[in-house]
């Protein structure tokens, strides 16, 4: 099922889960829990494929490319040169003119290098890439990015791969509120619950990889979190009822007077 479509950088979407394609315990798992998430996007470390053979590498050989848009990454990268220079060789080995800029300089946190992934995302942007960095909850870095041109900002709701959930969901709505470019929550989700909760606050659409390749069927996973978007996407786009501090009968009293 389709909520509605959107666009990231001119390019037209149905789904709004974007899916990662490293930890799957094997590549059948991993081609059926694609499917079975209904994505569109698929993302993955740059540094983990064999750019001289793209047609033949181990993650991408079982992907039909047609069917996809890739989002390669720049994952292991500490610096904005770096990222520039795995992005400037995925594009020239014909992966993709997408790039998610992926900056980290601590490798316990793995949090992004707010500094140089601006930078980064700036030469990017000029050289024509469709930029989409990922980078903490920050609504000043955010409002950033979306100026330096990135075509969608990806904040983390949580470290990455830790599972915690969303640890400022405060964060997440005021940058839903600031930004006109997509947000596309990136990092830090543990299960479906999480995913519709981030997509009741306005996000557009969720990245997403441990949670479904670590889970004990990721496959099925994957299919619950296809739904959490639906979900949530729903929910934001038919607005809940207010908090209220008292109870109020869905039925009034008058209602239970019988003349």
């Amino acid at each position: 099922m389709s909520i509605d479509n959107w666009q990231v950088g001119g390019q037209e979407l149905s789904s709004r889960l974007f899916l990662g394609t490293g930890l799957f315990p094997d590549p059948y798992v991993q081609m059926e829990a694609i499917k079975a998430s209904g994505t569109e996007v698929l993302t993955f470390a740059i540094r983990r494929i064999h750019l001289d053979s793209v047609e033949d590498d181990s993650i991408l050989q079982h992907v039909e490319p047609q069917k996809y848009i890739y989002l390669p990454n720049t994952s292991g990268a500490t610096t904005a040169d770096e990222a520039v220079r795995i992005a400037r060789l995925a594009r020239a080995s014909g992966l993709s003119d997408w790039i998610k800029v992926e900056i980290s300089a601590n490798k316990r946190t793995l949090l992004p290098d707010p500094i140089e992934t601006l930078k980064a995302t700036e030469i990017l942007v000029k050289e024509g890439f469709t930029v989409l960095p990922y980078i903490s909850d920050d609504p000043v870095i955010c409002k950033k990015l979306e100026e330096a041109g990135a075509a969608a900002v990806m904040p983390g709701a949580a470290p990455i791969g830790t599972g915690l959930g969303i640890l400022n969901p405060y964060h997440l709505g005021l940058i839903v509120e600031e930004l006109s470019v997509p947000v596309i929550v990136d990092a830090g989700l543990g299960t479906a619950s999480d995913v519709a909760l981030a997509m009741e606050l306005g996000v557009s659409g969720i990245l997403m990889n441990t949670p479904v390749a670590k889970a004990k069927d990721p496959v099925m996973m994957a299919r619950s979190m296809r739904l959490a978007v639906e979900a949530g996407r729903l929910a934001y786009l038919s607005g809940r009822i207010p908090k209220k501090k008292y109870a109020s009968a869905s039925s009034g009293l008058e209602s239970l007077v019988i003349e």
